[in-house]
């Protein structure tokens, strides 16, 4: 989705409307071509610092819970992950295109912090597409942790702490740092910006990624 489509009241009804088409075309088949710069991807105009190690290339995934394009990337990505070469590092950060959009990204910090990501990421993603929640808001969030085996008091206690306010800032600037115009998108060893926006679907930006990953590797 792109920024001007965000809207917390209007994500229900695109849900339904996109979830199906954007499932069908991760399945199909995608023509294999060489990425073009400009099209396909963007080099930034100024490269953003990494922290991933010699040897390593960091990958960042650009998401936010409540887009349903990002709910139905989130199993190839995954998979993708999985699969990833162990020179790759995966990050996933939450975008803040809006104030409102702070709860959910602090949520997403909350659970890295108290070693939930891999119990919760999943099941926020589900709770709010297929259950249709509202899970915008950090009272809202926190009753939903509670319910799920993270105790209210203590989603709260690190929803407010320093550290977790850091992180989400940090994030706010990595997504101006890369551009983010829209999500799910894809920032690649600091230097490059991919999105299904550019490349038509999300399955052709992993693609590019990939050859970006290997374009890093040879020192281009």
């Amino acid at each position: 989705m792109k920024r001007r489509e965000f809207s917390l009241a209007a994500v229900s009804a695109a849900a339904t409307a996109i979830s199906v088409p954007l499932s069908a075309q991760a399945q199909g088949p995608s023509a294999l071509k060489r990425p073009v710069e400009g099209t396909d991807y963007l080099l930034l105009d100024k490269r953003v610092p990494t922290d991933v190690g010699n040897g390593k290339i960091e990958l960042i995934e650009f998401f936010w819970y409540s887009c349903p394009h990002c709910n139905a990337f989130e199993p190839q990505f995954v998979a993708w992950k999985k699969a990833a070469p162990k020179d790759v590092v995966v990050q996933r950060v939450p975008v803040r295109f809006r104030d409102d959009f702070e709860p959910q990204q602090r949520a997403y910090y909350v659970f890295e912090a108290l070693n939930m990501l891999d119990v919760m990421h999943g099941k926020l993603f589900n709770a709010i597409h297929n259950e249709r929640q509202q899970l915008n808001s950090a009272a809202a969030l926190a009753a939903w942790a509670d319910k799920n085996g993270l105790p209210e008091k203590k989603f709260m206690e690190t929803y407010t702490s320093f550290g977790v306010a850091s992180k989400a800032r940090r994030a706010t600037q990595l997504q101006e740092a890369f551009k983010v115009q829209g999500v799910p998108a894809l920032g690649i060893a600091g230097r490059y910006y991919t999105d299904g926006g550019l490349t038509q679907t999300m399955e052709r930006a992993l693609q590019v990624a990939d050859y970006l990953l290997g374009e890093v590797r040879q020192g281009r």
